[in-house]
């Protein structure tokens, strides 16, 4: 008997969706994580025509992909990256890298590695191409294209200078420059500044290339060497432009055999579009220079706003020494006065080589001020161009300043150096108003904290959150030292006001300290939504608040997010506001065109565009459509309390194909607060945490859950927190209340590793880089910056509390030391640890791991020579992956024991050892 045409179609259909849904049922695992890609290097074009964005996929080479948001033109360019757009719009520039397996044999066989620059036309598709690219420019017009090459590999010389290719894209003329060492196109693209460094130095000097004419002057020439390039509208906001750009300043210098820093001088020159005009601070005949200090080309040059002041640094010069090194003791002297630990000198020792002083000088009275030294070293930048704020830190040194340095400020004077101190021991400043008039910072007075306003010019600090009825300390902050703020918002344009953040809403607070109004209207506190100000225009430098504001949005319990709109005197209103994250808002110079990504758990933050109403997304990236292939899970908010009664949220990854009222094996994942990451996307990514997306595909549950804590509690309020959110999840009838694991690195770690001596809730637990021996771990070094941990363990992430040390608290410390209770431990658990943790010592892994091992525990730790405190090399990433997985898989899923977990892995047959090179 035929089949009828209807049956044939419903079998095909049939067929169709079993092989469909069996392609979305794949599960998710480490070797499917390279066809995961992220979106890298996203720039759009002034007239939000074009947008270029690279895809990076884990483990390989990057694509650059330039497409059109009005049509279907695009462009794919293997191995781009870097992409800027033209000002006119007509261009795309880009540099092409090697491909990483080429890289590294070349950098195994010694050879350099060269990238190309490449030009692209995005009308006629049309490429240039110029090989071996070290700096590329486009002039702020779009018509000219600028590229310094590198030298040949076969050129030894030592000289910085190299050839620089100048590309008009009106006329295709093509003028090649030799033996350039910097280069810079003024704002308004009139000119072009170059400096020559050649061999023997011959030639050298600053050289000005008119663009329209052609025609070339010669500013200064001489066998000396010329650095530091600066235009007086290197920081000139697009309005100035016209006004600017005919000014430079450049430093030239000789060497000395017998010195080490080259014994400089400023040069600057002015009127450039007519009668130039140059002027030379020379240190060995100007008045009142410092003996013994030259100019330093340790400093950028900068210009005062109105072009009026050239500030520079100033180094003490110092004799080489010849000495040979086996004659002299290599001891490094740990003086109970030092102001900072050795350790950190060491780690700064770069950083203090290249430190200078700041001075400032006037061409028009050839006028030097000293602005900085050692009873003040710091000088914070800004467009005023009569005072800035100067810093003093030295009163409050100290080995306890963990994410905060005290200082006193000052306000100085650019023209002589004058210093007037204004405020004492302040901890947290807020920076200055667009013209660097008014200075924002806070100030504990009476246990609490205010917002002053300070008046550079009038010399007057004015409490401007007086006349508020809140106080803007952000009180939940999580640490035992001064709270800081909920930032500011910017700065109104009527000069009268700063509009700064509360927990949820916006205040504007008046400079005379005479007012502040909530302009948000209270809707924030009211709908527990967290408003902020989001300005969309790079150029613009006040809030008009004669204007409608944009206003981003998050709720802070319902984890919606999204942008309203609003009108000073009026309620905010929602332009979009959903169960979604948005993030990297971009918006076209030229136009209102929106780029920005939209990302869930399940969703991927591709990237779309829009206008400013937020009304209707386009989607332009389709980063990953494999992961349509593979089982996902979904998430849902969880709330609940601790024993003290703290509401707190979790955020639950439900497994793939989820089915209600069955329970799950399930992981816990944690840190501090992280039911905020709700709608974050679980990119596969090859790295040492264990991916949501990856174990909801393999039939876990996964709770991130929030974490408080009560100061001297570290271990006990992460048990409270951590065991209530687990409990929660069982008692809704989630979880299989036997199947359970635990995983937390670094702070996390710790606090796995406290909750592992002190329940047995869970199945097994994996700790990573774990601070496991806190009266150990108050006295070590923090590799990376070389502080001991005194400050994070009294007043940071460690929350003791000032003064609370080993020594005066014992009590604590034992109490809260997971070493205290390994003979409690009843839980098979494993450890992380790299051996070169610059943050976490691998000491405390392998002390917590003796310990365990002496006391006769269930223990593994994975040591990975030469990791820091995240694993780096991807083939380390990809097996702790692999091994965690097993891990969790065989004590939650009690899924047979991989041969490792058995029997572990003799070092002689240590596959790694095996390997040939």
């Amino acid at each position: 008997m035929k089949r009828s045409h209807f049956s044939l179609l419903l079998l095909t259909v049939t067929l169709l969706l079993s092989s469909q849904l069996l392609a979305q049922d794949k599960v998710l695992n480490v070797d499917d994580y390279n066809r995961w890609s992220h979106i890298v290097g996203v720039e759009l074009s002034n007239n939000g025509n074009w947008m270029a964005y690279g895809l990076r996929p884990n483990g390989g080479d990057d694509t650059l992909h330039v497409v059109s948001l009005v049509n279907d033109a695009q462009y794919t360019i293997p191995l781009g990256e870097d992409a800027v757009f033209s000002d006119n719009n007509n261009w795309v520039a880009y540099t092409i890298t090697v491909d990483e397996e080429s890289r590294k044999k070349m950098q195994q066989k010694g050879d350099q590695v060269f990238e190309k620059a490449e030009l692209l036309n995005l009308n006629s598709g049309e490429k240039y191409t110029i090989e071996r690219s070290a700096d590329i420019a486009f002039s702020e017009d779009g018509k000219f294209w600028a590229v310094r090459r590198e030298k040949p590999e076969s050129d030894k010389s030592k000289h910085r200078g190299s050839d620089l290719i100048l590309r008009n894209l009106e006329t295709n003329q093509v003028h090649n420059i030799g033996n350039v060492s910097e280069f810079a196109f003024n704002k308004k693209s009139s000119m072009l500044a170059y400096l020559v460094d050649a061999s023997d130095q011959t030639g050298n000097g600053v050289y000005l290339h008119n663009l329209s004419s052609g025609t070339l002057v010669t500013l200064d020439s001489d066998t000396a060497s010329y650095s530091g390039l600066d235009w007086d509208d290197a920081d000139a906001p697009r309005k100035d432009w016209n006004s600017k750009g005919n000014s430079l300043a450049v430093l030239k210098g000789q060497s000395v055999d017998t010195l080490i820093h080259n014994e400089n001088k400023l040069l600057v020159f002015r009127n450039l579009n007519r009668n130039i005009s140059k002027t030379i601070l020379d240190p060995n005949s100007a008045q009142n220079f410092p003996e013994e200090m030259v100019i330093s080309g340790n400093r950028n040059l900068s210009w005062s706003e109105n072009g009026g002041l050239i500030f520079f640094g100033l180094d003490e010069q110092e004799p080489k020494l010849k000495m040979d090194k086996d004659t002299v003791a290599n001891v490094d002297v740990f003086h109970w006065k030092d102001d900072r630990i050795q350790t950190v000198q060491e780690q700064q020792a770069g950083q203090d080589r290249r430190f200078t002083f700041v001075a400032s000088f006037n061409p028009n009275s050839n006028t030097f001020a000293r602005l900085t030294d050692e009873d003040m070293e710091e000088l914070e930048s800004s467009d005023h161009n009569r005072f800035m704020i100067g810093r003093d830190e030295k009163p409050y040194t100290s080995d306890l300043n963990w994410g905060v340095s005290p200082a006193d400020l000052y306000r100085v004077n650019l023209q002589n150096g004058e210093r007037t101190q204004f405020a004492a021991e302040i901890k947290r400043t807020m920076g200055y108003s667009p013209d660097g008039r008014y200075f924002l910072y806070q100030k504990l007075a009476d246990q609490d904290t205010a917002l002053f306003v300070y008046d550079v010019q009038q010399n007057k600090n004015i409490n401007v959150s007086d006349a508020a009825p809140v106080h803007f300390n952000n009180v939940d902050h999580p640490y035992p030292h001064e709270s800081p703020t909920y930032g500011i918002a910017g700065w109104t344009k009527d000069g009268k006001n700063v509009i700064v953040n509360h927990k949820y809403d916006l205040w504007m607070l008046a400079l005379d300290g005479s007012k502040a109004t909530n302009i948000t209207q209270g809707l924030g506190e009211q709908e527990k939504t967290i408003f902020r100000y989001e300005n969309l225009d790079e150029e613009q430098e006040y809030i008009d608040t004669s204007k409608n504001l944009l206003l981003s949005a998050f709720g802070e319990w319902t984890k919606k997010d999204g942008f309203y709109q609003m009108r000073i005197g009026r309620k905010p209103t929602p332009l979009v506001f959903e169960d979604a994250s948005f993030d990297e808002v971009e918006k076209a110079r030229d136009t209102d065109r929106v780029i920005l990504t939209r990302e869930t758990f399940v969703n991927f933050p591709d990237y779309y565009h829009t206008n400013t109403s937020f009304k209707n997304f386009t989607r332009i990236t389709d980063a990953n459509p494999q992961q349509a292939e593979y089982a996902w899970g979904e998430r849902v908010l969880v709330e609940y309390e601790n024993s003290r009664g703290v509401k707190l949220q979790g955020t639950l990854t439900l497994p793939a194909n989820y089915e209600p009222g069955k329970k799950y094996p399930m992981i816990v994942y944690f840190y501090e607060k992280m039911s905020d990451r709700h709608h974050q996307y679980s990119m596969p990514v090859y790295d040492d945490r264990p991916h949501m997306s990856t174990y909801a595909s393999n039939g876990y549950l996964v709770l991130m859950p929030d974490n408080v804590f009560e100061f001297g509690k570290p271990g006990t309020s992460s048990l409270d927190c951590i065991t209530s959110a687990t409990q929660k999840v069982i008692d809704l009838g989630y979880a299989d209340p036997e199947k359970i694991g635990l995983q937390g690195h670094s702070w996390g770690g710790y606090q796995s590793s406290f909750i592992l001596t002190q329940t047995d809730m869970f199945a097994t637990v994996v700790t990573g880089a774990p601070p496991t021996n806190l009266t150990g771990f108050y006295n070590n070094i923090y590799g990376r910056t070389g502080t001991n941990h005194h400050g994070i363990m009294e007043i940071g992430q460690v929350r003791m509390g000032r003064g609370v040390t080993p020594w005066t608290h014992r009590e604590i410390y034992q109490r809260e030391n997971p070493m205290f209770y390994v003979p409690e431990i009843e839980t098979p658990f494993m450890i992380l640890h790299g051996t070169d943790d610059g943050a976490v010592d691998w000491m405390q892994g392998l002390e917590f791991y003796n310990a365990a091992r002496r006391m006769g525990k269930e223990v593994v730790l994975l040591s990975y020579p030469g990791e820091g405190h995240h694993l780096g090399r991807e083939a380390n990433q990809i097996d702790f992956q692999i091994r965690m997985k097993q891990w969790f898989d065989h004590y939650v899923k009690e899924v047979p024991a991989a041969d490792w977990m058995v029997n572990g892995i003799p070092y002689i047959e240590k596959m790694y050892n095996k390997a040939r090179n």
